[in-house]
């Protein structure tokens, strides 16, 4: 009540210090139970204030700790299903295989990046790669006097290997351009899957060329090389031996010239006379076995008839 008589109530009115009057008295009330609550609980346990204290601290520090249980519960939640999805992102980077399909027919003036801006339609594109022709052709066109450098063959990486599968089987022997203006429409795009294929392998067979083309050149400029210093020195020994000849015909001495002696080899002729001798004698071989055997047997057969004469008398 004391409050009350603090109050202005002429300032206010009447109105606001009768709501005033009624807030404050229900909060007397209120309290007024509260105490008369906490005494009887005392009477009933038996309990001080100031264990009661202690029970209310055991208490708020039990909401503490559920309460940070229940945040970490919340933080491993959270961190399991971050581990989650970064697992379902892993499997669907791990599902998506990359695929390589081979154009076996590339147009003239057909470059890598008309090729992507043609395929990226129907997927995601990673490496690409085109043949260029060979030297002796782009000798020849600059020859002509063109100094265009075509393409033969390529080969281009899809993301994913369904997609690269479904474009070799929905493309292949259909025109390169959807309408008749486009630049390649009257040529048909010629497109296979390589099964089990890597970029590596691409990169290896590349490297093998290579290498095998250096080892080639590298052979034919050793062997230019032995031809010429053969040559010089044969030209040499000639000079050599032409000072030599000149020498001994000055000095008034016979000069021996030397006389290659050659082994012609034979003709086919000769070769099939001389089976055909051979075959005659092996014949008459034969022949003479023959006889040899005719008499053999004609002897038993006389040598039989006297022994069973013999035998008879």
């Amino acid at each position: 009540m004391e409050v009350l008589l603090d109050v202005d109530w002429r300032v206010e009115g009447s109105s606001g210090f009768l709501l005033r009057m009624f807030s404050c008295l229900l909060k007397e009330i209120t309290e007024m139970k509260r105490r008369e609550e906490e005494e009887k609980q005392r009477k009933t346990t038996g309990q001080s204030p100031e264990e009661e204290e202690e029970v209310e601290e055991e208490k708020e520090e039990e909401q503490r700790r559920t309460s940070s249980q229940t945040e970490e519960e919340a933080a491993s939640e959270q961190k399991g299903a971050a581990a989650a999805a970064d697992d379902e992102v892993k499997k669907k980077e791990r599902k998506c295989v990359p695929g390589i399909i081979y154009l076996g027919h590339v147009p003239p003036r057909l470059r890598p990046k008309h090729l992507r801006n043609l395929l990226s339609a129907y997927g995601e594109i990673g490496r690409i790669f085109l043949q260029p022709e060979d030297r002796q052709v782009r000798r020849k066109k600059k020859k002509s006097g063109s100094r265009r450098c075509d393409f033969t063959e390529g080969w281009v990486e899809f993301r994913d290997k369904r997609v690269a599968k479904r474009v070799a089987l929905s493309l292949h022997n259909t025109p390169m351009g959807t309408k008749k203006r486009q630049r390649f429409f009257s040529d048909l795009w010629n497109i296979k899957y390589l099964h089990r294929f890597h970029w590596t392998h691409l990169s290896e067979r590349l490297a093998y060329e290579q290498t095998v083309l250096q080892q080639r050149l590298r052979a034919e400029v050793s062997q230019a090389k032995k031809e010429t210093s053969f040559y010089l020195n044969n030209v040499e020994k000639s000079a050599h031996l032409e000072h030599w000849r000149k020498k001994q015909h000055r000095d008034g001495e016979q000069v021996e010239e030397k006389t290659w002696d050659f082994t012609q080899r034979q003709t086919e002729e000769e070769i099939q006379k001389k089976k055909k001798k051979k075959d005659s004698i092996t014949q008459k071989h034969l022949n003479k076995a023959r006889l040899m055997q005719q008499e053999s047997q004609s002897n038993v057969s006389l040598l039989a008839k006297i022994f069973n004469s013999n035998q008879s008398e």
